[in-house]
């Protein structure tokens, strides 16, 4: 590398630019007539061409497969939830509203489930919750209930 390297100077290194591919321009460019297109078909046409997934009339993949699966309107209804998130609560009694509130779950959410990740080590008491066998096991050990 030189130690002159000015801005005006600066160019693509060698190779690296290839000329535009002129099509259709006469024999001698080896892409005259058809222009690289083939013989006849829609794909040789000049504005000819289908919308994504076109097979030619037949019966497209997105329409021969069956339907699957259902997001409601609202967004996810479900939720789950850390033990170690309830122990950063600072409140005892706990509903999914307390968990929106604080921002542990979102707005759409209607039904919560309390899973065993994490420690808790203090009594709080879940009310409209379900959770995990595991996770019951925790809270009741720490002196909580499940209403």
């Amino acid at each position: 590398m030189t130690d002159n390297v000015q801005l005006n100077t600066l160019s693509p290194a060698e190779g690296a630019k290839h000329p535009r591919r002129r099509v259709g321009r006469g024999i001698g460019s080896g892409l005259g007539k058809t222009g690289g297109r083939g013989h006849k078909g829609q794909k040789s046409r000049a504005g000819g061409f289908h919308k994504v997934g076109f097979e030619g009339g037949q019966m497209p993949l997105q329409r021969r497969l069956p339907k699957r699966g259902f997001t409601p309107l609202g967004g996810h209804l479900r939720a789950e939830v850390r033990l170690s998130e309830l122990q950063a609560l600072p409140v005892d009694e706990i509903d999914v509203q307390v968990l929106k509130q604080a921002g542990v779950v979102g707005q759409a959410v209607r039904f919560v489930k309390v899973i065993k990740s994490g420690e808790l080590s203090r009594k709080v008491v879940l009310k409209g919750l379900t959770a995990t066998a595991g996770a019951r096991a925790a809270i009741e050990a720490a002196g909580g209930s499940l209403a």
